[in-house]
């Protein structure tokens, strides 16, 4: 058995604890515009700028522009991915046609083909670290991270044993071509906005 089918049988075993901790997670007064999430077993509350909105907003748009409105994308809708306690609700994903809860009423991260996260300042080592990490070893093929501190477009593609063997970078203000990718389509960034 591999690093990787370790990761992916974790998922599968975690979904109970998890389903826990999120019931729990509900009853608690957690103000509103706050996201919650699990990562790694560790629960993290954020707020939701309107700077993080916008770029949710301009992605998910554009998703559904290039794909129509039976497409399957979701804004912090929880996912149980690879790895100890991942329950993740990503800024965006979008899965694959067809793609059905399964028995128990959870998205399967078998079925996403694109993930975006829009960074925020308090979870940010959570996009770039362990949540690119899950992403890979649940192979999804496209993983895009925003970065308005920054001010520029990480792009993560060609998962293989756990990580991403291809990544490129691309400022604000520029066209981004994902032309070659699941997406099919440009996305324009001129207006993401800056923190």
């Amino acid at each position: 058995m591999t690093v990787l089918d370790d990761r992916i049988d974790m998922a599968d075993a975690n979904t109970k604890r998890l389903d826990e901790w999120f019931e729990r997670l509900e009853r608690m007064p957690v103000p509103e515009g706050f996201r919650v999430e699990i990562v790694e077993g560790n629960v993290h509350t954020t707020p939701q700028r309107d700077t993080h909105w916008a770029i949710i907003f301009r992605i998910a748009r554009a998703v559904d522009d290039k794909f129509g409105k039976d497409v399957k994308i979701f804004s912090d809708v929880r996912i149980d991915f690879p790895g100890h306690e991942n329950g993740f609700c990503p800024d965006v994903a979008k899965l694959r046609d067809g793609a059905e809860p399964d028995g128990t009423g959870h998205w399967r991260y078998q079925d996403v083909e694109f993930v975006a996260e829009v960074i925020s300042q308090g979870t940010a080592a959570n996009d770039y670290g362990p949540k690119k990490l899950a992403y890979a070893a649940a192979e999804v093929p496209l993983y895009l991270i925003a970065d308005p501190y920054q001010g520029r477009c990480h792009v993560f593609s060609q998962p293989k044993d756990g990580d991403y063997t291809a990544e490129f970078r691309l400022a604000f203000g520029q066209d981004l071509d994902l032309t070659d990718t699941v997406l099919g389509l440009t996305l324009p960034t001129a207006d993401f906005p800056r923190d």
